[in-house]
């Protein structure tokens, strides 16, 4: 699926129609071998589909690969795959030494240290952006289901903490237009934030330059984290929710977007896979419900809800 993506296997049958595998190797410039047994993969993984016509093999987009694989799909989610091609399969790699070793495979798999995690993650303009795009395609799909995990109407300011493209901002101005949401990050993603992300000129929708580990945290009515504490173990996510509780009222509130492992940590599946790629990627892990509560308690929280979407994230609601 990343090599059929990545050589654009999609994106040429989307516009070209039913094609023989002959002519998509020319046209992409591969061999015809090695793209007829690719071809034939995404049809068994029912990725593309095929019918034989003056016995000929002519292959075409499957519903699902038009809707996700391709760039211009309404549910694109190319730049995520790319990412996890070219970043996250390569650190998989050198998963034995992962688990060996207990940290993430920056500097074996790219030469990096990983003193500061994000310093690796985004080791280039080229990478931030496709890191920012990918989110942004995530968040395509999933940001509505944990907007509206709770009724956060009464919460008009909002700090998107790791915001990023602002993809979460735009469902939360969409969906809440009496809201004002400003989105936390560091100088390097803001400034590629309005160089690639021109929607956010929105004037709902501000960003506040800093490092929210380090530099205080300005007062709203909800601070959002989605798919910020699963990269940190478990004193520094204290550290970053003791930090919200000082820096917020009374019966302001945290949304904690992350994907819930069961409470004996045997699924779902998926899950599973995504606490492992913090191992191998990041520094923290997925949490069960009860380890989620037990973290927003030590910071002081008191008021502690969740919600299982259906979907791969959950939302998680706590008020001080």
């Amino acid at each position: 699926m990343f090599t059929a993506c990545e050589l654009g296997v999609f994106d040429l049958l989307e516009s070209e129609g039913f094609l023989t595998f002959d002519v998509i190797a020319e046209r992409l410039g591969t061999s015809s071998q090695g793209m007829e047994q690719l071809l034939d993969i995404c049809v068994t993984l029912k990725l593309l589909k095929m019918e034989m016509k003056r016995e000929k093999a002519l292959y075409q987009n499957t519903e699902l690969s038009t809707l996700y694989l391709t760039k211009t799909g309404t549910k694109s989610q190319y730049n995520m795959l790319l990412y996890m091609s070219k970043t996250t399969y390569s650190c998989w790699n050198h998963l034995t030494e992962a688990i060996r070793e207990g940290k993430n495979q920056y500097l074996r798999t790219f030469g990096i240290p990983s003193d500061d995690l994000f310093e690796a993650i985004y080791r280039s303009e080229e990478e931030l952006v496709k890191f920012m795009h990918g989110l942004h395609e995530i968040w395509s799909i999933n940001g509505r289901d944990v907007i509206t995990a709770f009724d956060l109407s009464p919460f008009p300011l909002i700090y998107d903490l790791g915001g990023c493209s602002g993809a979460l901002a735009k469902e939360c101005i969409t969906i809440y237009p009496e809201c004002q949401v400003t989105i936390f990050e560091k100088e390097e993603v803001v400034q590629v934030a309005r160089k690639h992300f021109p929607f956010l000129e929105e004037p709902r929708i501000s960003f506040h330059i800093g490092d929210f580990f380090r530099d205080p945290i300005p007062k709203a009515d909800l601070y959002i984290l989605a798919r910020i504490l699963h990269d940190w173990a478990d004193n520094k996510c204290v550290q970053l929710l003791t930090n919200i509780h000082q820096a917020c009222k009374p019966g302001c509130g945290v949304l904690v977007v992350e994907t819930l492992l069961a409470e004996d940590k045997r699924g779902p599946l998926t899950s599973q896979l995504y606490s492992m790629n913090m191992l191998v990627q990041a520094e923290g892990k997925e949490r069960t419900p009860t380890e989620y509560r037990k973290i927003f308690t030590q910071a002081g929280f008191q008021d502690f809800q969740f919600k299982k979407t259906g979907k791969i994230y959950d939302a998680i609601l706590a008020r001080k």
